[in-house]
């Protein structure tokens, strides 16, 4: 394991009519992700201008932690659920700082 930490970006846009079903499913993942082990920060963002951008950002140990994070219980089952929630595909991206 290296010592830097592996920041993630996740974009989900909900099917307009579906906004408040789609930010509940995604603010009950909050609370139990954040006791994940290799967890350092996750907080969920709800843009301004667009009610159906939502944005989460992540901060995880490793790329292990965050492989074991998607097989959790919790994320698992909102996966079920988004297909029909979101307009589109989740757009996951992992990055590294620079320095």
């Amino acid at each position: 394991m290296t010592s830097e930490s592996v920041r993630v970006v996740v974009r989900i846009t909900a099917r307009p009519e579906k906004v408040e079903e789609l930010k509940a499913l995604l603010r009950g993942l909050v609370e139990p992700t954040r006791r994940e082990k290799g967890c350092v920060s996750y907080q969920l963002l709800q843009n301004k201008a667009d009610p159906t951008d939502f944005t989460f950002v992540e901060e995880w140990e490793s790329d292990a932690a965050i492989d074991s994070h998607f097989e959790t219980p919790h994320v698992q089952e909102a996966l079920s659920k988004i297909p029909s929630l979101a307009a589109r595909e989740p757009d996951i991206r992992r990055y590294v700082i620079i320095r």
